[in-house]
């Protein structure tokens, strides 16, 4: 009965990953895929054709393929269609007939692209050639209304997505690795997650099937046959390693003031004291009139007034092999903001009592 007590427990502090969650197989990739082309069907919301000279030639030239032609000099005041760029990824042993997603995305002066639907566009790769076709309506998650020079917008008017919006129109080969090997490659450079990795396939499919090349890489003999060796390289993607803990980091991002740190962050004995010094500048416009009879001219000047306001400063003692939860409190009980965070952070990496790589992004 204490045996099943404690099951639960044990089985719950041992986690592991399956191998297609930490490596993916050299070779096989996605392709990037764009294209430009014409939203039409807007409802009032698309180009300034004026101000969008392309959109207006763009216009001209589908028309003249489609049997109607125009002069160039001709200026086409239109409302309802805009010029947009078509983005998407073109997957992994993608067959011809196969149809993927797409976004599309404004690049003129658009309000909105609710409502439009993508006339048909050529998506090409980055060597020029053309691997897929695309064409129909956009789903725009945004709304928008404007009256009396009123405006209200939810979420983004500008972008959309296309389900199964294009369809491939030419293959990439895609090879399983190379005459008997298959290559993985890890997706973080760790040397004791890559041999955890080597010994499960040693185990599970034969001493000597796996061998690490580097801290990243790792070679599997592998079955020549299509069949058997995709049979195989699903066997051993679906096994489970349980890496090794991640090396103690904090990831720093002053635009927004995140700051993200893994379980693995320690520090050493210091103090922090931390006072909240704010500064605010108050300008008033003061105008001098003078008297209607003495003559003169009116004189405009500025009264500027400065406060600072300094904080007290709390110092706060952390004990040496403090872990994320115990760093996380002492701060957040100093009063500290997220750009506060990321000074105090930066000032324990300097006094050598983060034991942490603090990385800025």
């Amino acid at each position: 009965m204490l045996a099943c007590c404690l099951l639960p427990l044990i089985s719950g502090s041992a986690w592991a990953d399956r191998i297609k969650d930490l490596a993916s197989v050299q070779g096989v990739r996605n392709n990037q895929l764009v294209g430009y082309g014409l939203v039409v069907g807007l409802d009032g919301t698309g180009d300034q054709t004026t101000q969008t000279p392309f959109t207006t030639q763009s216009i001209i030239n589908m028309l003249a393929q489609l049997g109607t032609t125009l002069p160039t000099s001709q200026s086409l005041q239109l409302k309802n269609v805009a010029a947009v760029m078509i983005t998407t990824n073109l997957p992994p042993f993608a067959r011809i007939g196969q149809q993927i997603d797409i976004t599309v995305s404004s690049m003129g002066n658009a309000k909105s692209l609710r409502g439009g639907t993508l006339v048909m566009t050529p998506l090409k790769g980055a060597d020029g050639q053309i691997y897929a076709q695309a064409q129909g309506n956009l789903m725009v998650g945004g709304v928008g209304a404007t009256a009396a020079g009123s405006k209200v917008v939810i979420n983004h008017l500008l972008a959309g997505r296309i389900i199964a919006g294009a369809t491939v129109e030419r293959e990439v080969p895609t090879a399983l690795g190379q005459g008997p090997f298959v290559h993985y490659e890890m997706g973080t450079s760790d040397f004791g997650t890559t041999q955890r990795v080597v010994d499960v396939i040693n185990r599970e499919m034969g001493s000597g099937t796996a061998q690490a090349v580097d801290g990243r890489l790792i070679r599997v003999n592998a079955p020549e046959e299509a069949h058997a060796r995709v049979a195989f390289m699903g066997r051993i993607e679906n096994l489970e390693v349980q890496p090794m803990k991640s090396m103690a980091k904090v990831i720093v991002n002053p635009r927004n003031g995140s700051v993200v740190m893994n379980q693995m962050v320690t520090i050493e004995s210091c103090a922090i004291a931390h006072g909240a010094l704010s500064i605010v500048v108050k300008g008033e416009e003061q105008v001098s009139q003078p008297n209607a009879f003495a003559g003169g001219q009116t004189v405009t000047s500025t009264q500027s007034e400065i406060e600072i306001k300094q904080g007290s400063g709390a110092l706060m003692p952390l004990k040496a092999g403090a872990n994320l939860s115990d760093v996380v409190k002492a701060i957040n009980a100093l009063g500290a903001n997220p750009q506060d965070l990321i000074s105090i952070l930066q000032a324990m990496k300097a006094a050598g009592a983060l034991r942490a790589d603090l990385e800025v992004i």
